[in-house]
C-alpha cells in the first residue's frame, strides 16, 4: 500500500461508515446487522495490525500523520497599528497520527473491540440499536488514541462516554440505569475538568495541537501556581477514568451490571484512556510537575494497589472481584508514572496493553459463567471444570496472567514498572507494593479455583460450555497475552523512541 494510504483515518471512519450502512438495514434483518457490526469492528483491528507492522522502529515522533482542516475559529485580537479590535482566523486541524506510545494502545483497543464484537454475536434485545452504539464506541475509543489535537481528542473521549452510557443503561442487568447515570456523572465531571484544562492550554499557547502546546509551554515562564493547578486538574480528570482511588466507585457499580462485551471494553480499553492521558498530557506538557509530584503519584499507586487487592481478597462476586483487581493493577500504571524514567514509563504502557488483554479475557469468561449458571457469586459456583472445561481453563489462564506469572504479559509489565520504581529511588514504595502482588495471587487463584474446581454439584452437570463465538475470542486473547509475554521485544522497540523522548523532557 502507498505511504499516502490513510490507515488511521480508516480506523476511525470505518466503524462510522458501517454504522451508517447498518442504520439503513431493516431491524428484522438480524443476521445482516450482526455481520455489518462485526465487520465494522474487525476492519480497524486489521488496519491497526498493518500499522504496527509498518511502524518505523528506528524513528521517533509522529508517524502515519494525516488530516485536514477541521474548522476555523475567529478570535478577537487587538491591532497595535490601528489601535482597534479585529477578528483573526485561527485554523483548527483535525490531525491524526501515532507514535510509540499510542500505537501499542491503539492495536490493543481495536483488538479488544473486535473480541467484544464477537462476544456480542448472541445479543437479541434490540440488536440494531445495540450494534449502532457498539460501532460508535469503537470509533470513539480508536480516535482517542490517534488524535493529535486536544479538541478532537475531547470529542472522541465524549463519544465513548455517550455510547457506553446507552450500552450499560439499556443492555445491562439489574440496577443498570443507576449504574449508567453514575458512569455519566463521574466521567462527565472528569470531562468538564478536562475541557477546562484544554481551553486554558489553548489560551496559554494559542494552539490545540499536542506538539505545539508542549513546545510553547516549555518556552513560556508561567506562574508556579498556574502550572501546578493545571497539572493537578489533569490528574483528577484522567484519574477519574483510570480510576484512581477515591474516584473509583463508579467502576464497581458498572461492571456487575454491564454485559460481558461492555465490561471487556470498559476495563480493557476505556480505563486505559485515563492512563494514556496522564502520560501523553501529564508528562508531555508538565514534565517538571511530574518530577515534583512523583512521591504523591507513587503513594496513590500504592493505595490503588493495596486497596483493590484487600477488597478483592474478601469479595464474593466474580465480576466485582475482577473489577477490584483492575483497580489494583492500575496502581502499577501510577507507579510507572511516578518512576519518571524509561523503565517505569515503558512498564506503565506495557501494563496498560497487557491488562487490556487480560481483563478482557477475565470479564468475557465471567460473563459466560454468569450466563450459564445464572449467578456470579463464588459461594454458588464450583466444579465447573467438568461441564465447562474451556471456560474454566480460560479463567485460570487469565488469573495466572494477571498475577504476573513468567511467560505471560503481566510479568513483563510488572518487572519493568518495579525496576523503574527502584531506579528512581522509591524502593520503600516498591517493596510495599510487592505485597499487593502477593495478594493478587491469593485473590485471583481463589476466584478461579473456587469457580472452576472442586466437587461438581448436581445442578452444574447440565451446563453447556462456551459457544464458538465465545471460544474464538478467548483463544485469541490468550494468544495475545502469550505473545507479549514470550516476545515483548517488538512492543518494547516500538515504544522505545517515544518513551525516550518523553524521559528526555523530565
Amino acid at each position: 500500500m502507498p505511504s499516502s494510504f490513510p490507515v488511521l483515518g480508516l480506523i476511525v471512519a470505518l466503524p462510522l461508515a458501517f454504522l451508517i450502512v447498518l442504520a439503513a438495514v431493516p431491524a428484522r434483518s438480524v443476521g445482516a446487522i450482526r455481520t455489518l457490526g462485526l465487520l465494522g469492528s474487525a476492519a480497524p483491528a486489521g488496519l491497526a495490525f498493518y500499522a504496527l507492522t509498518r511502524f518505523d522502529l528506528t524513528g521517533g515522533g509522529w508517524q502515519f500523520r494525516e488530516g485536514a482542516r477541521w474548522f476555523t475559529l475567529w478570535m478577537p485580537s487587538f491591532d497595535v497599528v490601528s489601535h482597534g479590535w479585529q477578528l483573526v482566523p485561527l485554523p483548527i486541524d483535525g490531525t491524526l497520527a501515532v507514535d510509540g506510545l499510542s500505537l501499542p494502545l491503539l492495536f490493543m483497543a481495536t483488538f479488544v473491540g473486535f473480541m467484544a464484537a464477537l462476544a456480542s454475536w448472541t445479543v437479541t434485545h434490540r440488536p440494531k440499536a445495540y450494534w449502532v452504539f457498539v460501532l460508535l464506541l469503537n470509533a470513539g475509543m480508536n480516535g482517542a488514541f490517534v488524535a493529535t489535537n486536544l479538541l478532537l481528542f475531547f470529542v472522541f473521549f465524549e463519544l465513548t462516554l455517550v455510547a457506553l452510557f446507552f450500552l450499560v443503561g439499556i443492555w445491562g442487568g439489574e440496577a443498570r440505569e443507576r449504574a449508567a447515570y453514575q458512569l455519566l456523572l463521574y466521567n462527565g465531571l472528569g470531562s468538564l475538568i478536562m475541557l477546562a484544562v484544554f481551553l486554558l492550554l489553548f489560551h496559554l499557547t494559542g494552539s490545540f495541537d499536542v506538539s505545539a502546546v508542549a513546545e510553547r509551554l516549555g518556552e513560556r515562564a508561567l506562574p508556579g501556581w498556574l502550572v501546578t493547578g493545571t497539572f493537578l486538574a489533569l490528574v483528577v480528570a484522567f484519574g477519574i477514568k483510570l480510576p484512581i482511588v477515591p474516584f473509583h466507585t463508579w467502576v464497581l457499580n458498572v461492571h456487575p451490571v454491564a454485559s460481558a462485551p461492555m465490561s471487556m471494553i470498559l476495563s480493557g480499553v476505556l480505563l486505559k484512556i485515563g492512563g494514556y492521558g496522564l502520560i501523553r498530557f501529564g508528562v508531555g506538557f508538565f514534565p517538571e510537575e511530574v518530577r515534583r509530584w512523583a512521591p504523591l503519584l507513587a503513594v496513590l499507586g500504592l493505595i490503588n494497589l493495596l486497596y483493590g487487592a484487600f477488597l478483592a481478597l474478601q469479595e464474593g462476586e466474580l465480576k466485582r472481584l475482577i473489577a477490584y483487581s483492575s483497580i489494583s493493577h492500575m496502581g502499577l500504571v501510577l507507579f510507572g508514572l511516578a518512576a519518571a524514567n524509561e523503565e517505569g514509563l515503558s512498564g506503565a504502557v506495557f501494563q496498560m496493553v497487557s491488562h487490556g488483554f487480560i481483563s478482557a479475557l477475565l470479564f468475557l469468561v465471567a460473563g459466560v459463567i454468569a450466563e450459564r449458571t445464572g449467578t456470579a457469586r463464588l459461594a454458588e459456583l464450583g466444579g465447573l471444570w467438568q461441564p465447562m472445561p474451556l471456560a474454566s481453563g480460560a479463567l485460570l489462564v487469565g488469573a495466572l496472567a494477571s498475577l504476573g506469572l513468567p511467560a505471560f504479559s503481566g510479568f513483563v509489565a510488572e518487572l519493568l514498572t518495579y525496576l523503574g520504581l527502584f531506579k528512581s529511588g522509591q524502593g520503600v514504595i516498591a517493596v510495599l507494593g510487592a505485597f499487593g502482588l502477593v495478594l493478587s495471587a491469593a485473590y485471583l487463584l481463589r476466584g478461579a479455583l473456587t469457580a472452576g474446581w472442586g466437587p461438581v454439584p448436581e445442578r452444574a452437570k447440565a451446563l453447556t460450555d462456551a459457544r464458538p463465538v465465545e471460544v474464538v475470542p478467548m483463544l485469541l486473547l490468550v494468544a495475545a497475552i502469550l505473545w507479549i509475554g514470550v516476545y515483548p521485544f517488538f512492543l518494547d522497540e516500538a515504544m522505545k523512541a517515544s518513551i525516550g523522548a518523553l524521559v528526555a523532557r523530565l
